[in-house]
């Protein structure tokens, strides 16, 4: 049985109202504290503002509060103090402030409507709840009404009014027919916000009897029904034929056809309309319009853009919904409604006003006595709400004076508090959209410190994480809490700590060597105490080794590595789970120390595989996927349906893909009528498809099985289908790749590809061959032969065209007319030879042939082109005869000329042209003379130089090899080369062709000279040779280098000069295994002629070649 009165609240309250207040000052729960300290009564649990209940069912006002002592209750209704005593239908619940009317037992919910209003109240003051508006719920029925039925014409606009009874809350409403099917709605057709259905225009297809606006009230859980509307629509044809059969023959009559009209708003009317919504609700605004065609509705906002994110747009674009809405979004929204004949638009001005909501909530204040302190209470709204206060419930104009307290409009300060300014106050905001109610209290408190966390408490942390070091405590004033590190350790301060308002002492990244002792004071000017707590910190325990994704295929064995490192003073646990869960119970999963060993592996092994290492401290997991891969299953369940003369459906379910995707099937058909037990590729289909349609062939007795396909490799044939045996018929194609070529001048062999087995489409095949030559008025030539792939045609005249066509028949019939193919009879030699040759001589190596072609009759074949052969034969400049070496050029196809490359200069030629056919050659034409000019000639075969005296040298050479006309002379050039290697001024020397050695006088003795010779024709000089040489000593200045050479001086200066040059010589081996070149061949290199320089470089084997022979000949 429920209790009458309210009674002290018991241990429950008691914790509630103590977390609330150590909340307030940040202080640790501890029971015995607890226990002893006093606070105001706080509101934690009371029913809504506007209570709308069902009236079939008890009434729970709800109103739970805390506080210490435990409060007591009160209620107010309507303002007046509410007597439960008096009315045995209201009781209280133990403990609480919640009502319980009883309606179930005779009561009635109407009789307790009004204003509700709950004070908890204690030895520290009095919280109040909420102004609670009690109503019951309302479900009245659909007043009767005679609704006539409505009759409209096709194309006009209609409105079927709902006008749903009113209800508390309001009914939500829906169209639907007497099967209780909801109407369709579309563009044309919607419901309106008010519940009416708009008809934008109607259709014959609107006829019905049933339509029905329901309304469903959800706290009564009932649905009320409007009696059903009737719409009967009428066609202008339907129309016409009724005016006809009212009317004369004479009368002028008929309904005009349906006109299509611009847009007209149905709903809202006029062209301007406001709307008010307030802050934080859904605004919905609404645009329905009639018009033929059918207007299509747009929303835009005047002066800016319609908010992101917040903007919807619901039946059809007919609604426009901004959620959330706030002051920002007031402004004129303008729906336009458009077809093709025009537009209509309105304009909605919309306001959105506020009722109040927080800015500043007034928090509850726990002061020491003589401390100051304030409560704020800041709310905002449109329009701006009115502050007002209450002290203990009463307004505070009222209430009993506190010299301690001073109200400033949405603040109230407090000044100098004692224990008897301990008060719970309201702050009321309002305006006339609404109000707030806030309570917050004042709890003046005078208590020393009090640590309690336990001493000496232990904590043991990872390193590199965080450490955190409990210091709760309690006290007003609030204390002061300092940390130390050690026994006689100074204050911690500094970036490296973080201090919580709780006293927990923060560490942020704790390190080995934060391990110790720290002490935690907390002092107000009530006392001081102390508590001294250990720190230890850890080496982390980390998988060095992770275990890493698999794929393995069925029957392997596989292995995941877990190799770990902890702190040596932690004890480590290994686990390992498969899926989240246990591993299996199987002798296949073997555990070791830092592995998981999986043998055998099926199916079921697959997943994902975690290593979880477990310490009293950390935890750490690395987890991995098993994937166990195989060839598909099999496909299973072949069908063949949809059989027809040439085609047939086949489907099949497949098999497992075993992890690793089917990519694509094959399909396979056996013909057990013409190879049994051999199965042919029939086509695939992509791995997604299970169905084909398969094209088919006649006389073919089939049999299909299906192949599934993956990266690892393919199934094994599925089960074969059912046998479809297809009728015989006309074969359907005709040979291939026919083709007709004489193997002899007087036949023509036609050839064909032969049909397969089952491309004959029935028993008895064979071929009519059929030929005619070509462009002449002759019959065709036929015959039948059996199944074989060639026929011979003897006794044609030679390489003459052909028509050739070959036709596939068998019992049943021929195949398709075939194409015809142009063939030729045998070919043989060409009669005639090319006419007309003539040479044109374009320079010394190149000349350009022409020719006259030969009739294509004499050609007596295939015209494949022409060869023309040509031979040197003799040299102009030399007379002598030598082996004749005949070259050929083949020029493909009807050319008439070519050019002859890589002729020899100041030669004479002779040259002949034959065409040339499938069969061969035909006859020369007779040999063509001719002679290539004079070109230069190439370098001298040879340039030695030999007898050096004190002032001359000794030149011998040979003539060039290729001299390519008649030599005219020789050029020498040479210049000296000083002991810098720079070059001397350069001598040139112009030498008689007929010779072949000189003595140069009048040099300079121990001097080197470089030399450059080469040969000339008429037409120019040719390539050049160089050589060097050096003019020997004069004996009186060698007598006098031996003198000096005895001197003692000079000899110290050799063996320096000798050390440089050894060392010189190191570096140039060096630099030439590195690929470089040696100073000295660089210094030829600047030394060359500048006429060669380009020849020099493009010959690098010619450049080392000098490198080393100036080398070995140079003297020391």
């Amino acid at each position: 049985m429920l209790k009458k009165k309210s009674i002290s609240a018991g241990k429950a309250s008691l914790v509630l109202f103590l977390c609330q207040m150590i909340s307030a000052l940040d202080v640790p729960l501890d029971s015995k504290l607890l226990e002893e300290l006093s606070q105001p009564p706080t509101i934690t649990q009371q029913s809504p503002k506007d209570y709308i209940v069902d009236p079939r069912e008890n009434i729970v006002i709800q109103c739970e509060a805390k506080g210490k002592p435990p409060p007591s209750f009160s209620w107010t209704r309507n303002g007046t103090h509410f007597d439960i005593d008096k009315d045995a239908q209201v009781t209280m619940k133990p403990n609480s402030g919640t009502l319980v009317i009883n309606i179930m037992n005779g009561g009635k919910a109407e009789a307790y409507e009004g204003v509700y209003q709950c004070t908890a109240r204690n030895e520290r003051g009095a919280a109040i709840s909420n102004n609670i508006v009690i109503r019951p719920s309302r479900s009245p029925l659909w007043t009767k009404e005679k609704l006539e039925p409505n009759q409209v014409r096709e194309g006009d606009s209609l409105v079927l009014h709902c006008r749903p009874p009113v209800g508390l809350p309001p009914p939500i409403i829906f169209w639907m027919d007497n099967a209780f099917q909801r109407l369709p709605q579309s563009e044309r057709v919607s419901q309106g916000l008010n519940g009416d259905l708009y008809f934008s225009n109607v259709q014959p297809e609107d006829t019905r009897e049933d339509y029905i606006c329901y309304a469903r009230f959800n706290h009564t859980q009932t649905i009320q029904q409007k009696q059903p509307i009737s719409v009967k629509v009428f066609s202008v044809d339907s129309l016409n034929d009724t005016i006809a059969a009212n009317l004369s023959d004479t009368d002028i009559y008929g309904a005009k056809p349906v006109t299509e009209r611009q847009p007209v708003l149905l709903t809202p009317t006029g062209s301007t309309s406001t709307k008010v919504e307030l802050r934080g609700n859904v605004l919905l605004l609404e645009c329905i319009a009639a018009g033929l065609p059918t207007p299509v509705i747009r929303w835009i906002k005047e002066g800016g853009e319609l908010p992101a994110n917040r903007t919807f747009f619901e039946n059809f674009k007919k609604t426009l919904k901004i959620i959330d809405v706030s002051e920002a979004d007031s402004g004129n929204y303008k729906c336009i409604a458009r077809n093709i004949l025009g537009s209509a638009h309105h304009v909605i001005s919309v306001t959105v006003k506020a009722a109040p909501y927080w800015i500043t909530a007034p928090r509850n204040l726990v002061l020491s006595p003589g401390e100051d302190g304030t409560l704020i209470c800041r709310a905002n709204g449109n329009p701006k709400p009115n502050i007002s206060w209450l002290a203990n419930g009463v307004p505070i104009a009222i209430a009993p004076e506190d010299p301690s307290r001073k109200v400033d409009g949405d603040t109230i300060i407090f000044s100098h508090v004692q224990e008897r300014s301990s008060a719970v106050y309201q702050c009321n905001a309002s305006n006339e959209y609404g109000y707030l109610l806030a309570n917050a209290f004042v709890n003046v408190l005078a208590e020393p410190p009090r640590i309690l966390t336990p001493a000496n408490k232990l904590y043991q942390v990872i390193a590199d994480s965080p450490a955190l070091l409990d210091c709760a405590y309690f006290g007003s004033p609030k204390p002061e809490i300092e940390w130390f590190k050690g026994v006689k350790g100074s204050i911690l301060r500094g970036n490296e700590y973080v201090f919580h308002d709780n006293g927990t002492l923060e560490i942020p990244v704790a390190q080995k060597d934060s391990t110790g002792t720290y002490t935690c004071v907390a002092r107000n000017e009530l006392g001081k105490i102390q508590n001294e707590v250990q720190l230890e910190v850890k080496d982390p325990t980390m998988i060095i080794k992770q275990p890493e994704y698999k794929v393995i295929q069925r029957y392997g064995q596989v292995s995941f590595e877990c190799i770990i490192k902890h702190d040596s003073t932690l004890l480590p646990t290994v686990i390992w789970l498969k899926d989240n869960n246990e591993l299996p119970d199987d002798e296949r999963f073997l555990v070791g120390k830092d592995n998981l060993t999986i043998m055998n592996v099926t199916d079921k092994d697959d997943g994902t595989y975690t290593c979880i290492v477990n310490t009293t401290l950390d935890s750490v997991s690395a987890s991995a996927v098993l994937t166990v891969v195989a060839r598909p299953n099999p496909p299973f369940d072949l069908e063949l349906t949809g059989q027809l003369e040439r085609s047939v459906e086949l489907s099949w379910i497949p098999g497992d893909e075993n992890n690793s995707p089917i990519t694509n099937f094959v399909i396979e058909y056996e013909d057990g009528l013409h190879e049994p037990g051999v199965w042919h590729y029939q086509t695939e289909v992509p791995g997604t498809q299970t169905t084909v349609q398969l094209k088919l062939s006649p006389y073919v007795n089939y049999s299909f099985r299906v192949i599934a396909v993956n990266e690892i490799g393919r199934s094994q044939p599925s089960e074969s289908s059912e046998q479809y045996l297809t009728k015989s018929a006309n074969p359907d194609e005709n040979p291939s790749n026919v083709q007709g070529i004489g193997s002899e001048p007087d036949n023509l062999v036609i050839t064909w590809e032969s049909l397969k087995g089952f491309q004959s489409n029935g028993p008895g095949l064979q071929y009519k061959v059929s030929w005619r030559q070509k462009d002449v008025d002759d019959e065709w030539t036929s015959v039948i032969v059996a199944n074989v792939s060639k026929y011979i045609v003897s006794g044609t005249p030679t390489f003459v065209p052909y028509e050739i066509k070959v036709q596939a028949l068998n019992d049943l019939g021929y195949a398709p007319e075939p194409s015809e193919v142009i063939g030729h009879s045998g070919e043989d030699l060409p009669m005639v030879a090319p006419g007309n040759v003539q040479v044109h001589v374009i320079n010394s190596t190149l000349a350009k042939v022409h020719w006259d072609p030969v009739p294509l009759k004499s050609v007596r074949g295939h015209l494949q082109g022409y060869k023309v052969y040509y031979w040197k034969v003799q040299s102009l400049s030399r007379r002598s005869r030598r082996h004749v070496e005949k070259k050929i050029l083949t020029f493909r196809g009807n050319k008439t000329f070519g050019m002859l490359p890589g002729l020899e200069p100041y030669s004479s030629y002779k040259l002949n042209v034959r065409v040339v056919n499938g069969k061969g050659e035909g006859p020369a034409s007779p040999d063509k003379v001719f002679k290539t000019p004079e070109g230069v000639p190439s370098s001298p075969s040879f340039l030695k130089i030999t007898n050096p005296t004190l002032d001359s040298l000794t030149l011998e050479w040979g003539s060039p090899t290729h001299p390519n006309g008649v030599l005219t002379s020789y050029i020498l050039k040479f210049q000296p080369i000083n002991n810098t290697h720079e070059l001397g001024p350069l001598v040139e020397i112009r030498i008689p062709a007929n010779e072949s050695s000189l003595i140069l006088k009048n040099l300079n003795y121990s001097t080197r000279y470089k030399f450059y010779f080469n040969a000339q024709t008429s037409v120019g000089s040719g390539s050049q040779i160089t050589e060097e040489a050096v003019t020997i000593m004069d004996e009186a200045m060698a007598s006098r280098q031996v003198d000096i050479a005895t001197q003692g001086w000079f000899i110290g200066l050799m063996c320096a000069v000798a050390l440089l040059i050894l060392i010189l010589l190191i570096v140039c081996f060096i630099r030439r295994n590195k690929g470089g070149k040696y100073p000295v061949k660089e210094k030829e290199d600047a030394h060359a002629d500048p006429e060669i320089q380009p020849m020099k470089e493009d010959d690098g084997t010619f450049g080392e070649y000098r490198l080393f022979s100036f080398v070995s000949s140079a003297p020391f």
